[in-house]
């Protein structure tokens, strides 16, 4: 009985190779062609580099005219500078014409952001500005 399954595997894995070069049908290992890393989209470059703390780029994005209230996964670079505690590029981004009054894709503001993440620095930064407003 052992004899018959595995000639009958045989015949089967046999064929299945055959039926391959006889079509000219080649299959593609899709993981060597496009790699095998496979993840959902991250952050543009510009949240990137405020995440990071990349002082440097983010002036330098700005200045080559980079948006400083366009969303990126659905929340503006204030935001991602309030979540990551990045006090001196909330600063930049203030003074380069951010709307800290533009809520994420959820309907938390900047502020909102700061709280929950305990980003003392932003809240300073924030209050700072709210007085100046006044």
């Amino acid at each position: 009985m052992k004899k018959t399954v595995l000639t009958v595997a045989m015949a089967f894995a046999l064929m299945a190779a055959s039926a391959n070069t006889e079509t000219g049908v080649h299959y593609t290992n899709f993981t060597s062609t496009i790699g095998s890393e496979v993840t959902k989209p991250g952050p543009d470059s510009f949240c990137k580099a405020i995440m990071e703390g990349d002082v440097e780029m983010v002036q330098r994005m700005i200045v080559l005219g980079e948006d400083v209230n366009q969303k990126s996964l659905g929340k503006t670079p204030a935001i991602f500078a309030a979540r990551y505690n990045k006090a001196e590029i909330m600063k930049i981004l203030i003074a380069n014409g951010a709307d800290l009054s533009i809520k994420c894709d959820k309907g938390f503001t900047v502020e909102k952001y700061a709280e929950l993440s305990h980003a003392t620095e932003v809240l300073k930064v924030l209050a700072e500005y709210d007085q100046s407003e006044k």
